[in-house]
């Protein structure tokens, strides 16, 4: 497979592609993340992506492949985006706590010909957490990055996750098995 163009900053998308052995640089530029007001859900995430990658390919040109993501959490169909600050963190997670939210991640691929786009849907419910557990989390790890204000793959998602229904990677941010799938299609 040749060399893919990354359109994103996040140390776990990067992770979860050298964990699939794919050969990438990082290319990013600034992209407003807002969506239409009418948007279904599901689409929103596949919306910013794209706005990820024709970003970053106007930057570059089109004789590249381009990967873009974008993961959104969804409790009760409304969307929690990444926390503002400490206490918006600890109100987002006590939201969550002892509930089940969807985490979306949309994802498209482009290259001078075609455009690949799709989302993926997990589900995740979370055990009751404490205040001192949310706290604790909120303070050592600093989830201000992070839709939803958390990372499975961390403390919270280890002792705070009660079932999780779909792909765990889509979690971390990209559902990378399908992203395969869709590379090597793309470069048939």
């Amino acid at each position: 497979m040749q060399k893919i163009i990354l359109a994103s900053q996040s140390p776990r998308r990067k992770q979860l592609l050298q964990w699939a052995e794919i050969d990438f640089d990082v290319t990013v530029s600034g992209t407003d993340e807002s969506y239409p007001e009418n948007l279904p859900l599901e689409d929103v995430p596949v919306y910013i992506a794209r706005n990820k990658a024709l970003a970053v390919r106007q930057k570059i040109g089109a004789d590249k492949i381009i990967l873009a993501a974008d993961t959104i959490v969804v409790l009760d169909e409304t969307i929690i985006s990444k926390p503002v600050d400490r206490n918006d963190a600890i109100q987002i997670l006590q939201s969550l706590s002892g509930k089940k939210h969807r985490v979306i991640t949309g994802v498209v691929i482009v290259n001078d010909n075609d455009e690949i786009s799709f989302y993926d849907v997990t589900e995740v419910e979370f055990h009751h957490l404490t205040n001192e557990q949310i706290i604790f989390y909120v303070d050592k790890y600093k989830p201000y990055d992070k839709a939803g204000a958390y990372a499975i793959q961390e403390w919270i998602g280890v002792v705070g996750i009660k079932s999780i229904n779909g792909d765990f990677y889509n979690v971390m941010g990209l559902p990378v098995s399908r992203v395969v799938q869709a590379l090597n299609n793309l470069c048939k």
